[in-house]
């Protein structure tokens, strides 16, 4: 202290150095486990190689292969031998391309974007995602797991680390689609703590889908699993009728009449059968459902009173068939004798909503409530069609246990349709391309994550083709059968 002021007695002094915990052992410890030491390290060594052969199988067998022939061999050998292996390739991706590029090309391009896109960057993609934890000077930092590259995305599985949530992951979606050069990420929650991003590079639902052939076979049709389309993963879009209520939701131009001509088209064998029994209202005058009238026992083409009336007739046979099944069966089956009755509505809101008489409105919604609320497990199925999701328009939205989102216009109708934090996940139906009607976003009840789809293109030439087809089904009367096709059955 000199005066007032306090003189630092070690101005120039720095941190001092902190010293590893083994640096204090006593020398004939460190002797003992050397030894053990160099074990440790060459084990993990091992391990790192045997991951690493793992994780890049081609390239390390290619690897090694030319290494032993170059060696033992010369470099004639190893021409020769390249040479053969392209022509290989070649003939292999001409006779059967699904195969080569599934088991090929897709297993080649995995390792080339892990070792250069996902491996280099990762660990500073993550920090400032702000997807690491600090705790004591350690950081904690999600591991990269396993990566497949599909061609059109690349799903790459990551551990989390502890205390941190999907909704996380979730939030940062944006942020790491254009860190790793995609177009979008999702999330999907394979199990506690382990997620898989998808990261989309194209689209492969660009292209419309065809619808298949007419059968003739009605126990071809299986009302739990309606294909309608296909998903972006290549499988069919399956819907389930048989047991379950479907609410289709998109703008004007969005492809509702592919999802609603899809079911029809699929069920045609067993319309024609007599198996199923269609009903439809279409408050539009008949734009839609009038151009296959064949396909339905009966039709309305407007919302006045005759549609109000054809809601409450299905109503009460609702509750009339309920009452006769109870003590009997839980669930509709082909041996009860009835046919699976599907109801139609094009334009929903038109029916429940926008009616001007108040009294009509009414009947309706209630009609309509007591149908998707009881009509499952009778057998009776609603394919409702509405443009405005909003909750006045349709207030019993959670009745539809499932829901097609098409193109809509604003992001938060994707929750409104779907469900709440399904948008978060990645179902973007709010970006759906005009240029592609008939792609959708599908929920349903008991999933969590919401699935990719796109309809059949149903053409007007194709509709006619469907009333030649249905044009006799009057004249076949149901049978209910107990030895009738599973696909029937419940």
């Amino acid at each position: 202290m000199s005066g007032n002021r306090w003189v630092d007695p070690a101005p120039f002094e720095g941190v001092r150095p902190r010293l590893p915990w083994w640096f204090f052992l006593p020398r004939w410890v460190k002797v003992v486990s050397l030894p053990i030491a160099l074990v440790v390290v060459l084990v993990w060594l091992a391990v790192r190689l045997a991951v690493l052969a793992v994780r890049y199988p081609v390239a390390v067998i290619c690897g090694v292969t030319v290494h032993l022939i170059y060696v033992h061999c010369g470099p004639w050998a190893l021409v020769i031998v390249v040479l053969s292996a392209t022509a290989g390739l070649v003939i292999w991706a001409g006779l059967h391309r699904p195969s080569f590029v599934r088991h090929g090309w897709h297993r080649v391009l995995t390792e080339w974007r892990r070792a250069t896109v996902y491996v280099p960057q990762w660990r500073t993609v993550t920090r400032l995602a702000v997807l690491t934890k600090d705790s004591r000077g350690k950081e904690f930092r999600p591991k990269l797991r396993q990566v497949r590259s599909e061609g059109w995305r690349d799903r790459v599985r990551v551990k989390m680390v502890p205390a941190q949530s999907p909704e996380q992951w979730e939030a940062r979606r944006d942020n790491l689609a254009h860190s790793f050069n995609a177009k979008s990420c999702r999330v999907r929650v394979l199990k506690p703590r382990v997620l898989e991003l998808d990261f989309i590079h194209s689209d492969p639902l660009a292209r419309a889908v065809p619808v298949p052939a007419l059968s003739d076979d009605a126990a071809t049709v299986n009302l739990k699993r309606v294909m309608v389309g296909r998903t972006e993963t290549g499988r069919p879009w399956l819907l389930r009728l048989l047991g379950s209520q479907l609410l289709v939701v998109g703008v004007p131009g969005a492809g509702k009449g592919s999802v609603l001509w899809s079911i029809v088209w699929q069920l045609a064998p067993a319309i024609r059968a007599g198996l199923v029994r269609l009903v439809g209202i279409d408050p539009k005058g008949g734009m839609e459902l009038g151009q296959c009238p064949d396909a339905f026992a009966k039709v309305v083409y407007d919302n006045g009173p005759d549609a109000v009336e054809l809601l409450e007739e299905i109503a009460a046979e609702v509750k009339e068939r309920a009452s006769r099944y109870r003590g009997i069966r839980r669930l509709w089956a082909r041996s009860t004798g009835e046919p699976f009755t599907v109801l139609i509505v094009d334009e929903l809101a038109d029916v429940i909503a926008y009616q001007t008489d108040k009294n009509l409105r009414d009947r309706a919604t209630r009609a309509v409530q007591t149908i998707t609320s009881q009509g499952r497990a009778p057998g009776f199925a609603v394919v409702a069609v509405v443009q405005d999701p909003r909750k006045e328009i349709v207030g019993f939205r959670h009745l539809f246990t499932t829901r097609v989102a098409l193109r809509l216009d604003e992001p938060v109708q994707v929750d409104m349709v779907l469900g709440d934090g399904v948008r978060q996940r990645g179902a973007a139906a709010h970006e759906i391309s005009e240029n592609t009607p008939g792609v959708a976003w599908i929920k349903q009840d008991g999933h969590r994550e919401p699935e990719r789809a796109r309809a059949f293109h149903v053409r007007d030439a194709d509709l006619v083709e469907l009333a030649l087809f249905l044009g006799d089904a009057t004249v076949h009367e149901f049978t209910g059968r107990p030895d009738g096709p599973e696909g029937m059955a419940a």
